[in-house]
C-alpha cells in the first residue's frame, strides 16, 4: 500500500530494536492540511463526559473514567489535560464507520497491538501480538476500534508510566466511561472524518 505524503511518520518508531515491537506499516491517503483543533470541555453531564467542538458542530463525547487531570499516569483512568495532534489512524474493514479520513491510516489487523507495559522499551508503541508482555489489540471484538485514532500523548515524547494509548475512538453504547480516551458514537464520527487532518490537534481542557 502506497505511503502517502505524511511518510515520515513512521520514523517516530523505527528506533526500536525490541522483538515483536511494529513500526507503524505504509499508511495511505494522507493530506497536508492547515492547523485546526478539536477542543473538549467537561460536560454539566459530568466530570466522565464532555462535549467535543470542531468548527460549528458541538458533539457529546465520552472520557475517561478518572476524569480529566494534569497529572497523567498509567492506569489512572484519566484523560490527559492537554494540546495532542492527531498522528495517524486505524480502520476495521467491516466497521461502523467505513470513511476514509484525509490522514495516514491503515486497515487493522489481527496481529496489530499497543504496549501499555511501563517498564518495556516498546511502551506506549504499536506492537505485534502475540506480546510478551501487557498490550491491547487494536482489532477489538466491538466497535470502539472501527475508527481509532492516534493522538500525541507521551509518544513523540515519552516519560516511563505517563500514560499509553491515548486515542480517539468510538463510544460504547450508553457512553459508558473510557480508559482514558476520547470517544464519540458512530454517527459523530463520521461527520469529524472529513476534519481528521495532519495538523489537526485536540486539546482538552480541565
Amino acid at each position: 500500500m502506497a505511503a502517502g505524503p505524511a511518510a515520515p511518520l513512521p520514523r517516530l518508531f523505527e528506533k526500536q530494536s525490541v522483538k515483536r515491537s511494529a513500526s507503524f506499516p505504509p499508511l495511505r491517503h494522507a493530506e497536508r492540511a492547515k492547523s485546526t483543533k478539536f477542543v473538549v470541555r467537561r460536560s454539566p453531564l459530568g466530570a466522565r463526559r464532555g462535549i467535543l467542538q470542531a468548527g460549528t458542530m458541538r458533539l457529546p463525547c465520552v472520557l475517561g473514567r478518572g476524569g480529566t487531570s494534569i497529572f497523567k499516569r498509567e492506569g489512572d483512568g484519566a484523560t490527559p489535560v492537554a494540546s495532542m495532534a492527531l498522528l495517524f489512524a486505524y480502520r476495521r474493514a467491516a466497521g461502523t464507520v467505513r470513511v476514509v479520513p484525509p490522514m495516514p491510516w491503515r486497515f487493522s489487523r489481527k496481529d496489530d497491538g499497543w504496549c501499555d507495559a511501563p517498564l518495556h522499551a516498546a511502551y506506549n508503541r504499536p506492537v505485534r501480538l502475540p506480546f510478551s508482555q501487557s498490550a491491547e489489540t487494536m482489532q477489538r471484538a466491538d466497535r470502539l476500534y472501527d475508527l481509532v485514532v492516534v493522538l500525541d500523548w507521551n509518544i513523540v515524547s515519552r516519560r516511563r508510566g505517563a500514560g499509553s494509548a491515548i486515542f480517539l475512538h468510538v463510544a460504547k453504547k450508553g457512553y459508558p466511561p473510557t480508559a482514558g480516551c476520547v470517544a464519540v458514537n458512530p454517527h459523530d464520527m463520521r461527520r469529524l472524518v472529513p476534519f481528521l487532518r495532519t495538523g489537526t490537534r485536540l486539546v482538552v481542557h480541565r
